[in-house]
């Protein structure tokens, strides 16, 4: 029973949330705010995982293609599978789900905290005795700025990756440029890239409402926040990988 009640809660919490703002002025501030928190913070570490994750992926598969198992030779198959295998990973899975899998710990436990922290200070409860709609004034900019940076973070995440793939095969000398090039275009589908794409809303929307929610009814004191965070993303990360399943299975 537990579990609709915080469903329910959730569904009535987001029509709160998704009401047209009040004060326009103060809602275009606060969404300039966190498309620089959630976005440009976030850069950085979104580089580093796709550089580092695209190295892995591209040598891993290519010790994989070049191991003697016994039944194929090593040079049975070209290496041009390499760039194919990277490439299509990419581009449906690593990006968007790795991607966002880091941002539910990054963002996703920070918003919590921080809506959380508003919650047991009364400032939130300030908000509604002026009169202000307090999920949506604190909410909505996020969501917002979620569903808008956190989709631009995986498309240049997947760039990365398969950028990161290319330069490690370079240098480590397991496939050479122009083979992975070519695994990479021969495996293209455009249809990979609108899944995607799909994925990195549903999740950027999963990542942001649900972190929002869970500070908005924290309880208690500085302990409940860092639980409220930790319960966040534990759920996030569910959630986003039940998502990508349902996901999968409607497109391909």
């Amino acid at each position: 029973m537990s579990l609709f009640r915080e469903i329910g809660r959730y569904v009535l919490f987001m029509r709160y949330v998704l009401r047209k703002p009040e004060r326009l002025y103060m809602f275009w501030q606060n969404l300039m705010r966190e498309m620089n928190l959630i976005g440009v913070d976030s850069l950085l570490i979104v580089v580093l995982i796709a550089l580092f994750t695209g190295a892995v992926t591209t040598v891993q598969t290519a010790s994989q293609l070049t191991a003697d198992t016994g039944i194929l030779p090593p040079s049975f198959f070209p290496m041009s599978i390499v760039g194919s295998v990277v490439g299509s990973s990419s581009i449906l899975e690593l990006a968007p789900t790795i991607t966002c899998l880091v941002l539910a710990g990054k963002v996703g436990a920070n918003i919590a905290s921080e809506v959380g922290n508003m919650r047991i200070s009364e400032q939130l409860d300030a908000y509604e005795v002026m009169g202000i709609n307090s999920a949506g004034f604190v909410g909505l900019p996020k969501i917002i700025a979620g569903v808008i940076m956190i989709p631009c973070l995986v498309i240049v995440s997947n760039f990365l990756l398969i950028y990161g793939g290319l330069i490690a095969g370079k240098f480590t000398g397991v496939v050479t440029a122009d083979e992975f090039t070519t695994g990479v275009r021969s495996s293209f589908i455009p249809l990979y890239a609108n899944i995607m794409l799909v994925k990195a809303f549903i999740f950027a929307f999963l990542i942001t409402s649900l972190s929002v929610f869970q500070g908005y009814y924290t309880v208690g004191g500085a302990l409940e926040v860092g639980e409220a965070g930790t319960k966040a993303v534990t759920r996030i990360c569910v959630l986003i990988l039940f998502a990508d399943l349902i996901i999968a299975k409607m497109f391909l």
